[in-house]
């Protein structure tokens, strides 16, 4: 069926609801929960390992409330002590991969032989000493005795309980022993380099066991480009460091493991975590899915809109695109796919919405976080800048989701099963005050710790006040989020319990982060990056346009496109923080180059239209195919392929893979430069643009648009995202003619076709 072929049948056909079906299915949606343990952990712990990860989840969480409230401690201290019992949680709550399948058996065994080659080739050349060689030889036994000794006190392998005990302590050393590491900074310590060793060796085996191998493998090459630089050819070239001076150089000090992500993750990201799971407590995440029913769920394709509101929400608190996707997909997948949409559609609509909850002030991911150290700009300019680029993303959802609805006939749910949205204002819009306090907070000047202290004290005490109330009006009774001591102890141990992946990946990289810095490699492909833009790409593309484009912004064109190739390729399996950092490292540099060529301190305008850039094809990452690990979180529950629902969550996001150019050429997007005037003509501007995009996506408005159509809407609506008023003018004219056209010709002949358009 070609995109301007009629409808197949009439709207609405075979996709109503029974109303006692719908009733079920919001009791469902209502009821689900975001803060479930994540994927891959240990389900049934014994009593014993249960209150031991309780009362280790609880420390960690207590350490941070207090150092939030009575000031940090020095960095070392601070980060070392945030990641020992973050490792110790890690061994025991995630067991090792299983090895189910030949080509994993094979992977674990070439793993096995590279680790024992390693130590066999540092024997033999005598390249290490002994207190290198056997913390090394000890955790590769107890890595492989954890998977092939069956010995397992209370259902945990004794080598885990011995990695739990190695992680922290190998932190707790630098925490304890802090004056006596500072003293000697810079010289080389056998002590310190075994511990370095093993902490070194236990991070990445943690990462294997929470992010997969990707992360480990570029972590551990970047650790071997250290040693054999001075073998490599080329750029690569380096003079090379002893094994001793890279172990101290990444563990112990602030430079590697614990450099700045750690540092991030130890103070601004961990607070974030406790608001957000006390946020969860007191019914926030129950009232943001009833918002959504009432909002949304009557609308057309009212499914797939509530999916898309609710995981933007959640997606605010989890800050995590596969966990949104997991938590909230087990309710939304199983209801879009009932109202009549395809099982790859309603997965790509969860993996494309949960994954723009990492773009979402005011809780964004962990790498936004990082992107302060990195740019020196306060955290609410960085959430003022990301507000109208979510705001595109999501509205452009809406758009291609509202009509393939219309394509497909996909009708709302009866209204009558819905929640009242001013009746759950009334009564439960108090919960939104954290959420305001938090921004006034921050709005104020106040730090991203203050505010967040300041945030979660405000929702313990709403929710206390309003429990008050509620008993003395007799009704505390039907109040079904309370916050029991019970379930604020619950929420500070789950806050832990989330921030395991993002303390192991923030650990591996600063890992590779370090030897970027150390051997200067950074420069190096920063340099080859414009390079290549410059010598390949830009004269390529300078013919193609007939050399009606500036040099410079053939340039820059170049340079974004091979950044995001590189931010996409890199989240093939390395998680969002660590994309970013390596990216932020690597290309931001390059960006910001041609942006501001001349010499000097970069404008915060540059700044964030680099990192921002970056941050936000590393997000993109985790719906781009082949690797999409959103997309297969949600196969998981709708039973699709992972690639055709990548390949339709691209399609939905599209403005996702847009948007990021449009604010590097058109930095007001960003409320840079911008008067109130401008700046609201600019998103008014914006949003029509998306809208038109993504007409152009669906092809279809009241009728199929025809191919040629949908190109001229397309670049009218590029046109219009696009500041400028000359641009927005020939934007709108056209728009105006091609839709008007379409509502015209497309009057009385109904929507309805039943065939999701093909991804585009």
């Amino acid at each position: 069926m070609t995109s301007d072929s009629p409808p197949a049948a009439p709207p609405g056909e075979g996709a109503g609801f029974e109303d006692v079906e719908a009733q079920k299915e919001v009791a469902e949606l209502e009821g689900h929960n975001v803060a479930a343990e994540a994927a891959g952990t240990r389900r049934e712990l014994r009593p014993l390992w249960r209150w031991v990860v309780f009362g280790v989840g609880l420390a960690l969480s207590l350490f941070h409330l207090y150092t939030g409230y009575f000031g940090t401690l020095p960095g070392l201290q601070q980060r070392s002590f945030h990641l020992a019992l973050g490792l110790g949680m890690v061994f025991l709550l995630y067991p090792h991969t299983p090895q189910e399948t030949p080509r994993q058996r094979m992977y674990g065994l070439a793993l096995t032989a590279g680790g024992i080659g390693t130590v066999v080739y540092t024997i033999v050349e005598g390249i290490a000493e002994w207190y290198v060689l056997a913390p090394a030889i000890a955790v590769l036994v107890l890595v492989q005795a954890a998977r092939y000794v069956p010995v397992r006190p209370l259902g945990i392998p004794l080598a885990d309980v011995v990695l739990a005990l190695l992680g922290a302590g190998s932190g707790l050393y630098l925490f304890v022993f802090y004056e006596d590491v500072v003293s000697v900074q810079g010289i080389i310590d056998p002590a310190q380099v075994a511990v370095g060793t093993v902490g070194i060796l236990l991070v990445l085996v943690a990462a294997q066991r929470t992010l997969g191998p990707a992360l480990v493998v570029l972590s551990g090459l970047m650790v071997a480009y250290a040693f054999y630089g001075p073998w490599l050819p080329g750029f690569l070239h380096h003079s090379g460091y002893s094994i001793d001076r890279i172990v101290v150089e990444l563990f112990v000090g602030t430079e590697g493991v614990f450099g700045t992500p750690l540092g991030i993750s130890s103070t601004f990201i961990f607070l974030f975590l406790i608001f957000a799971a006390m946020l969860t407590r007191t019914g926030m995440e129950r009232f943001f899915t009833d918002l959504a029913l009432g909002l949304t769920g009557g609308a057309t394709g009212g499914t797939a809109k509530v999916g898309i509101v609710t995981s933007a929400f959640s997606g605010t608190i989890t800050g995590s695109s596969v966990a949104n996707t997991v938590s909230n997909g087990a309710f939304t997948i199983p209801m879009m796919k009932r109202s009549g949409y395809p099982a790859n559609y309603a997965g790509a609509v969860e993996a494309a919405s949960s994954t723009g909850g990492q773009i979402a002030p005011p809780i964004m991911g962990a790498a936004a976080f990082i992107m302060i150290e990195f740019t020196g700009i306060p955290y609410l300019q960085i959430l003022q800048a990301a507000i109208i680029p979510a705001v595109l993303f999501f509205v452009a959802q809406f758009v291609v989701v509202h009509y393939d609805a219309k394509r497909l006939g996909v009708r709302g749910m009866p209204r009558g099963v819905l929640p009242n949205v001013r009746l759950l204002m009334a009564t439960r819009g108090y919960l939104l005050v954290p959420v305001a306090g938090l921004f006034a907070l921050l709005s104020m000047g106040y730090s991203p710790i203050f505010s967040a202290m300041g945030a979660i004290g405000l929702t313990v005490a709403v929710n206390l006040v309003t429990q008050l109330v509620l008993a003395a009006l007799r009704r505390w009774r039907g109040m079904e989020d309370r916050l029991t001591l019970w379930s604020l102890l619950d929420g500070l141990v789950d806050a832990a319990r989330v921030a395991l992946p993002i303390i192991v990946a923030c650990a591996a990289a600063g890992m590779i982060a370090g030897v970027i810095t150390l051997t200067g490699l950074g420069q190096k492909l920063s340099d080859g990056l414009v390079g290549v833009a410059e010598s390949v790409l830009a004269p390529a593309l300078q013919t193609a346009t007939f050399d009606l484009m500036d040099p410079n912004t053939v340039l820059l064109l170049c340079t974004l496109v091979l950044t995001m190739l590189a931010c996409l390729i890199l989240g093939i399996g390395v998680p969002t923080t660590a994309n970013y950092v390596i990216t932020a490292t690597l290309a931001a540099p390059a960006i910001m180059a041609i942006l501001q060529p001349e010499a000097g301190e970069y404008t915060v305008a540059v700044l964030l239209m680099a990192h921002m850039f970056v941050y936000y094809f590393g997000v993109m990452a985790d719906i781009t195919p082949p690797v999409c690990l959103a997309a297969y979180a949600a196969t998981g529950v709708s039973g699709g392929n992972p690639i055709r629902t990548g390949g339709h969550a691209v399609r939905i996001a599209v403005s996702g893979f847009l948007v990021p150019y449009m604010f590097v050429f058109s930095p007001q997007l960003l409320l840079q430069d911008v008067t109130w005037l401008s700046g609201l003509g600019v998103v008014a501007t914006a949003l029509l643009g998306v809208w038109l995009v993504g007409i152009a996506v669906v092809g279809f408005v009241r009728t199929g648009l025809h191919w040629s159509l949908r190109l001229v809407v397309g670049v009218a609506g590029l046109a219009m995202v696009n500041a400028g008023w000359e641009s927005d003018l020939a934007g709108l004219l056209v728009a105006a003619a091609v839709v008007g056209w379409q509502y015209r010709s497309g009057r009385g002949s109904g929507s309805g076709s039943r065939e999701v358009p093909a991804v585009v």
